[in-house]
């Protein structure tokens, strides 16, 4: 009979999600493990795979439909030898097998008792060695939905020994929780280690953890519950991403400021007076910040290859240096984009960064202002922060943490004296920057800023 396939809850408060993507078309046979889809829920992208063998007999939801309710029939499957066509026009009369239990009736759908088979009795004893209670014989393959083995490998369960109340005895998320709930699970198998060696931890306690096992770990009343915006879950979700999925590595060094902060204090001095609504002010008024965004900007140029980003085909080689800068918001940061820094004036860098982080605080930045770039610049110097490690924001392969400038005592000919340092990070993503490559780029910011008529000319 024709296998219906529905929509899955790719995450515990998913609802419904957005089809963005078939990766199969009708016709097409599929076998347990292709991905079929791409499924776009509130917090990301992510691939459905094939639970059963069979070929793609009717398309039921078209691709890009936004809102399909968890558990929605999307597609219907024909089984070995039987008819696709006859297949697409009964598919959907049966009960829709639900491919994610819904997290409120995650109790409800777990009789252990009556899980089905995955394979008929087979003839011989061998067949029948070591069954495990999701009705597979130990060595066979379990069918278990990608958030089913993602929260299973967390808690350190073995899948294998779950029990499957899904279609054809898969393993859903709702089984998992029952099992972790119950302690009745083995751990997963490892390695064997070597004697007297420690057990390794399957995976950071509260990540494993489920929202109300935190929260019993404290007081009741002693805590105030503040929900997530969607900002905040972007944030979460891209800075995971970027930890890991790019492979960091830092690079630190100190650059005078003397030079620079007399420079600025001519520049500001020179600038010319124009009217506003409040009367009389400066043109402009430089910060620190604006000539770190120039000589970082000119510091890509003078070393292009820096100007890069990763992708798994190829290596995007940028023509304009944009520069983002991190920007403190309510609720959290946003990156607002100074276009081709390298070729603007000091003070455009400056009309136009003060622009950005007003409209930036006031959430009336449009998305061409604060995505894209090619690098980033994020500064915590005004907090007195001495140094610290950016987290590099995608698609840049570069972000440098700026710190506080201060008076040290430095070393020159073999005499003590005190200079104005700041200390900066360059954080970079080792898959487009090696290690020679990101020093080159961080000595040619300490040259600007520390010879910083260069940026002048």
């Amino acid at each position: 009979m024709p296998i219906n396939i529905t929509m899955p809850a790719l995450s515990p408060t998913m609802e419904e999600g957005n089809l963005s993507k078939w990766l199969v078309k009708e016709g097409d046979k599929v076998s347990p493990g292709d991905v079929i889809a791409e499924i776009e829920t509130d917090k990301a992208t992510m691939e459905v795979e094939a639970v059963d063998e069979g070929t793609v007999a009717k398309l039921v939801v078209p691709a890009g439909t936004e809102g399909v309710k968890v558990n929605a029939l999307i597609a219907v499957l024909a089984a070995e030898g039987e008819d696709a066509g006859a297949a697409a026009k009964s598919g959907g009369g049966a009960a829709p097998a639900k491919a994610e239990a819904p997290k409120a009736d995650a109790k409800a759908e777990v009789p252990k008792a009556e899980a089905p088979k995955a394979e008929p009795a087979a003839p011989t004893p061998k067949a029948e060695a070591t069954p495990v209670a999701n009705g597979h014989a130990a060595g066979e393959r379990t069918f278990a939905s990608p958030l089913a083995r993602r929260i299973a490998k967390e808690a350190g369960v073995d899948v294998s020994g779950v029990t499957g109340t899904g279609p054809h005895g898969r393993v859903v998320k709702a089984d998992v929780d029952a099992a972790i709930a119950g302690g009745g699970a083995k751990a997963a198998p490892a390695a064997k280690a070597p004697a007297g060696a420690p057990a390794a931890a399957s995976a950071p306690a509260v990540k494993a953890m489920s929202d109300d096992q935190v929260l019993k770990l404290f007081e009741e009343g002693s805590y105030d519950l503040v929900p997530h915006d969607n900002m905040r879950k972007t944030i979460a979700r891209r800075l995971v991403e970027a930890k890991t999925t790019i492979p960091h590595f830092y690079l630190t060094l100190d650059c005078e400021l003397d030079a620079l902060l007399a420079l600025r204090t001519q520049i500001n001095a020179a600038a010319p007076m124009k009217k506003t609504d409040k009367g009389e002010a400066p043109a402009y008024k430089l910060s620190v910040n604006d000539m770190v965004i120039k000589a970082m900007a000119m510091a890509l140029k003078a070393v292009p290859d820096a100007n890069a980003s990763w992708t798994e085909t190829a290596m995007v080689k940028h023509k304009h240096a944009d520069v983002g800068v991190a920007v403190s918001i309510p609720g959290g940061l946003i990156t607002p984009i100074i276009r081709h820094a390298d070729e603007k004036s000091l003070s455009t860098i400056s009309n136009e960064m003060k622009d950005l982080a007003s409209r930036a605080r006031s959430r009336k930045l449009k998305p061409e202002e604060y995505q894209g770039g090619t690098t980033a610049v994020s500064n915590l110097g005004m907090f007195g922060i001495k140094d610290f490690a950016a987290v590099i924001n995608p698609p840049h392969a570069t972000i440098l943490a700026v710190g506080a400038g201060e008076e040290r005592a430095v070393v020159k000919n073999g005499e003590i004296r005190i200079a104005t340092v700041m200390s900066v990070t360059l954080s970079t993503d080792h898959r487009a920057v090696d290690g020679a490559l990101g020093a080159e780029l961080l000595v040619a910011f300490k040259r600007l800023i520390e010879n910083p008529m260069g940026m002048l000319v």
